[in-house]
């Protein structure tokens, strides 16, 4: 990046996140949009009324019959300075990261200085979809004009076109959900059952830990704005032994993935600030940022590499780039969509094999860090509201990164639905 045009992130806040149906079961993805961005923006921390932003970028994966443009719908709704362009933006779990790093793109091309980035979902709220036929009769059974030729237009239906579509994390390309694929992972690198569960078991403990020092109560919204003052998601009284006893939820017979050792289903909603320094310097002082360095994105072939194992080829071709190994990066933050994917990424990404074929970097990058890996928890313990976990990661990265050293460095990594790999790399100023 032009040493001229240095780009910043630094922390927004974000609500609480919650299983679905539970603690946020009332609280759509609109309204839990609204919040997080007034208080972002015009709170204590934030630039003001809003014209101190140049741009909006607010993401939500589950499609909405009533929201095309979330980044739009969300800002109008918190009654913030209307002239401000926003748009919404997808890219599966990495939703809110591909956000930032768009907003990144556009600060260093001089377009804007100061982007509020993030994202939403509501999986309490997943909307059923019904087939096209079914879509398509009734419509012109509302639009006849007659009560005749409404009957008409009805009776076209045949009981076979009567059902409902219940959206799930099934993969188009192969037909298999985001489990089955972790599942295939498991076996092919070798990842048992045990160590699953003591990842698992490390990311609540770490979290749990982490709220009780009041870690994250600066990156939450004010308490009594969500049904929620807290993550509901960590489980202080979890154990071994309790993990253990959880039965496999996607192969019944010889399957290592509980929902212990996978991430639940979560609402909640995040941002995040990216900008140049300028911008950034439109926050209070006491904002932390961070410098981003750079990011990387990648695609596997999902048929034969591992759904979930794109970001095994992102960070080596970042890493390179900048001449940096693992024993370079002090912070790692890496989405935990489940435990043998994390798991499997840290195999990966010591193979110098695999490193060499699959991601084309011929070089030694030392021996993978593994303690630096999610000092706070992970989405296994906080959560992963698919829009929302981009912006919670950068958010709790920039926070970290930004009580260490100058020059400590961070990597970002998230594992996305399609065999996408999303990375970027932080440093502290």
């Amino acid at each position: 990046m032009p040493a001229d045009r240095e780009i910043f992130v630094a922390p927004g806040l974000r609500s609480p996140f919650a299983r679905i149906d539970r603690e946020l079961a009332d609280v759509d993805a609109l309204r839990l949009s609204t919040p997080v961005v007034q208080q972002t923006v015009a709170g204590p921390r934030g630039p003001g009324d809003g014209s101190a932003v140049d741009l909006v970028l607010w993401g939500s994966v589950i499609p909405s019959l009533e929201v095309s443009n979330w980044g739009r719908e969300a800002w109008l709704e918190s009654g913030l300075e209307p002239h401000v362009p926003a748009q919404g933006i997808v890219q599966a779990c990495a939703t809110s990261l591909a956000a930032a790093t768009h907003g990144a793109a556009q600060t260093l091309a001089g377009r804007t200085d100061l982007v509020l980035c993030g994202g939403v979902e509501s999986m309490t709220f997943t909307q059923i979809g019904l087939p096209l036929r079914l879509s398509r009769t009734l419509r012109r059974t509302v639009q006849a004009g007659s009560p005749v030729r409404a009957a008409k237009t009805l009776a076209q239906l045949r009981l076979k076109d009567i059902r409902v579509r219940i959206p799930t994390a099934t993969e188009r390309t192969t037909g298999m959900t985001m489990g089955e694929h972790g599942e295939e992972m498991a076996k092919e690198w070798e990842i048992a059952r045990e160590p699953q569960d003591r990842f698992a078991l490390r990311s609540h403990m770490r979290a749990v830990s982490s709220r009780e020092k009041g870690f994250f109560r600066p990156l939450l919204v004010t308490p009594g704005t969500f049904p929620a003052d807290q993550d509901a998601v960590p489980r202080p009284d979890t154990s071994l032994d309790k993990l253990a006893r959880l039965s496999p939820s996607f192969d019944r017979g010889e399957g290592t993935l509980t929902a212990g050792n996978s991430t639940p289903l979560t609402d909640g909603a995040a941002a995040v600030w990216v900008g140049s320094g300028e911008g950034i310097d439109r926050l209070p002082d006491d904002v932390p940022r961070v410098r981003l360095l750079d990011w990387e994105e990648a695609a596997i072939d999902l048929r034969k590499q591992g759904l979930l194992m794109a970001p095994t080829l992102a960070i080596p071709r970042l890493l390179a780039r900048h001449d940096l190994g693992y024993g370079d990066i002090d912070l790692w933050e890496i989405h935990e969509a489940f435990a043998v994917q994390v798991l499997c990424t840290i195999e990966a990404l010591e193979s110098r094999e695999w490193l060499r074929d699959a991601a084309g970097v011929d070089r030694d990058l030392g021996s993978f860090p593994t303690d630096r890996v999610n000092p706070n928890g992970g989405s296994i313990a906080l959560g992963h509201p698919f829009g929302a976990t981009g912006a919670r990661i950068l958010s709790q990265a920039a926070a970290e990164l930004a009580s260490q050293p100058s020059g400590s460095r961070a990597v970002v990594s998230i594992c996305a639905a399609g065999g996408l790999g999303h990375v970027a790399l932080l440093e502290a100023p």
